[in-house]
């Protein structure tokens, strides 16, 4: 099917908008307005914002009714260090709240540089199909494309040069309900938004790039904030010495001495073996080159051998869960579980959680599998199992909530709001615990990483309430904005840590004044990179204090589209084992002590009691939902 364009008569093509009806054909371009743009940003805080006004509370994410929006944002091909990623906002099988991800796969620049910022997809392809997105947008027949993995698929599309493809693999097609999307070696991971893609039919998007030139409102800035970011990252501990020998896997050994690494169904949170995983032994034994997202200047990506094989050294998250949290630390068959995951299109992060909830369950007899935790056994078979819904895995496709309520276990289902946690455990970083319990999208350690404060960088102290809640509401604003600009996230170690008040001042005073005094240490933050450079890309001015703004409405906005879907104070909370389970190697036998973090959090987000943002919150914001 060939599909003509309807316009406004908007000729900054840059930045339009393309909106697909895969049911009717009806297609549509238009432009981002500047009050959008001063409000929302662009990448997660404008796809959210587009997303919001196409959708119907209580609607089957699966059903064609459901939306899929994908924003590049400004950043994108203008060089900006590590600026070439994408956005996607949706709702989630996995959730079914409202679920945003972030990937660093060519598709992005691709989909800009055809001449469009944003992509929204609604309704639903008759058969599996392809969606071309070049000068025109075709429809066309994908069935021969049906039933292959996420690498078979991007060589059979035979890119053309500047060309990017978003791609499903089986699972995605089978309607996992934590499916991935893939873009070259990238996924926009967590929440099944390969299943949203495989309900409405579409294999792959493929976008046609041309050599379009980015060109800023302020080149004389532009050039002066690029350079002062590539220094920051260059000269930061983490981002140049830690991620980019080790890559996220220079975690292992922290997370493991802090007590915070998932072992055994997070029933501890250390292991004597958990060094044998780490990213300095992958280092050591198996790196061989970089393999990174567009325009990243960290090079936290690598690519190693084993046994002959060239295979991707698995993130932070994949270790950790496929592998101590199975009892498992064998860096060679946590390799090979990652790539299965990657070509199947499984997010690895549910996927880990799953494995090691069947172990105990099966431990328990509440399940019959031949999964044992420290056996790899069954495995491989099992996660494939899982892609192709085939016997046990058909319902471990639905995810550790949807399990513990059909089996029981619901105390070591390790998920807030349906979506599986991160590989931190929040019972040895308490600010991470309330920061899993508040999170827009269910368990996840990106919409504000208390943990990197409190353990892995150590400059406030974990076991304790203080604080924590004035951390988690300043992350969730900081990061909402940053992937709305769209950076990667992983630039604010060096962006928050490098500028001249936090890098000089002495490593004791400085833990002491984060520790007891939060408002002054956020006051004298210096983020100022990121809103001048957006500034300098977009000709709109933004403080720093109203980028911080446009996060929080964001972060609001979503919490708002969240409680339409009923979710409330009950629904911000952690699994019970976390609440009332210490650590096994826990000789204090610690655990969460949320509601007191929560209750200051409501007061200090403008949230009343049960977690439901107040009317005069959402007037300051400016935000009204239909």
């Amino acid at each position: 099917m060939h599909m003509e364009l309807e316009t406004d008569g908007s000729s900054d093509t840059n930045n339009a908008v393309l909106e697909i009806d895969l049911s009717s054909g009806e297609i549509k371009k238009f432009p981002v307005s500047a009050a959008d743009r001063k409000k929302y940003l662009g990448g997660h805080g404008l796809g959210l914002k587009f997303y919001s006004e196409r959708i119907k509370p209580g609607m089957d994410p699966l059903n064609e009714e459901n939306v899929l929006v994908i924003n590049t944002g400004l950043y994108m091909n203008s060089n900006v260090p590590c600026s070439g990623r994408f956005s996607a906002v949706t709702k989630s099988p996995l959730t079914n709240i409202t679920l945003s991800s972030s990937c660093g796969g060519p598709f992005g620049k691709a989909l800009r540089t055809a001449g469009y910022e944003c992509l929204i997809v609604k309704g639903k392809c008759k058969e599996p199909s392809i969606l071309t997105i070049n000068d025109s947008v075709e429809i066309k027949d994908g069935k021969k494309l049906w039933g292959t993995d996420t690498k078979e698929v991007q060589e059979m599309l035979e890119l053309q040069k500047d060309a990017g493809a978003l791609v499903i693999g089986p699972a995605g097609e089978n309607l996992v309900k934590y499916a991935n999307a893939v873009s070259g070696h990238r996924f926009l991971g967590r929440g099944g938004i390969g299943a949203v893609l495989g309900s409405k039919n579409i294999k792959a998007i493929v976008a046609q790039g041309k050599k379009l030139k980015h060109e800023a409102a302020d080149p004389v800035l532009f050039e002066k904030q690029k350079k002062r970011g590539r220094k920051y990252i260059n000269r930061n501990l983490i981002t140049s010495e830690e991620y980019r020998k080790y890559g996220t896997n220079s975690h292992v050994n922290k997370c493991n001495e802090h007590g915070i690494l998932p072992v055994r169904n997070f029933s501890d949170g250390s292991h004597p073996d958990a060094h044998k995983v780490s990213g300095e032994l992958y280092a050591k034994k198996f790196t061989k080159k970089y393999s990174t997202c567009k325009s990243c200047a960290i090079l936290c990506g690598h690519m190693g051998e084993f046994n002959g094989r060239m295979m991707q050294i698995p993130e932070y998250e994949s270790t950790a869960l496929l592998g101590p949290n199975l009892d498992i630390f064998d860096p060679v068959v946590i390799a090979k579980w990652n790539d299965s995951c990657g070509l199947l299109g499984l997010d690895t992060i549910s996927t880990g959680s799953v494995l090691g909830w069947t172990m105990e369950a099966t431990k328990k007899g509440l399940i019959d599998s031949e999964l044992e935790f420290g056996k790899e056994d069954h495995i491989e078979q099992t996660i494939r199992d899982i892609a192709y819904r085939k016997g046990l895995g058909n319902d471990l496709a639905e995810g550790t909530r949807t399990l513990s309520e059909k089996y029981g276990g619901k105390d070591f289902a390790i998920q807030v709001k349906g979506m599986e946690l991160a590989a931190y455990d929040p019972r040895g970083a308490w600010g991470q615990g309330l920061s899993y319990a508040v999170a827009n999208r269910g368990g996840c350690h990106l919409s504000a990483p208390v943990f990197s404060i409190e353990g892995t960088l150590d400059l406030i102290k974990p076991n304790t309430t203080y604080a924590k809640a004035v951390y988690t509401d300043y992350f969730e604003n900081m990061f909402a904005a940053i992937n709305s600009m769209h950076g990667c996230s992983f630039t604010s170690y060096a962006y928050m840590l490098e500028p001249f008040v936090v890098k000089y001042t002495p490593r004791p005073l400085l833990k002491l004044v984060m520790s007891y005094t939060p408002h002054i240490a956020l006051a004298l933050m210096d983020i100022s990179v990121y809103n001048l450079t957006f500034q300098s890309i977009s000709g709109v001015k933004l403080s720093q204090k109203e980028m911080l703004k446009a996060g929080k409405r964001i972060h609001v906005l979503n919490r708002q589209l969240n409680t339409l879907e009923g979710i409330g104070k009950s629904d911000d909370t952690l699994p019970s084992r976390f609440l009332n389970e210490g650590r096994l190697s826990d000789s204090k036998n610690r655990t969460v002590p949320l509601d007191k973090m929560l209750k200051q959090y409501y007061r200090i987000k403008g949230y009343d009691k049960n977690g439901l943002p107040k009317k005069a919150l959402l007037k300051k914001l400016e935000l009204k939902l239909n």
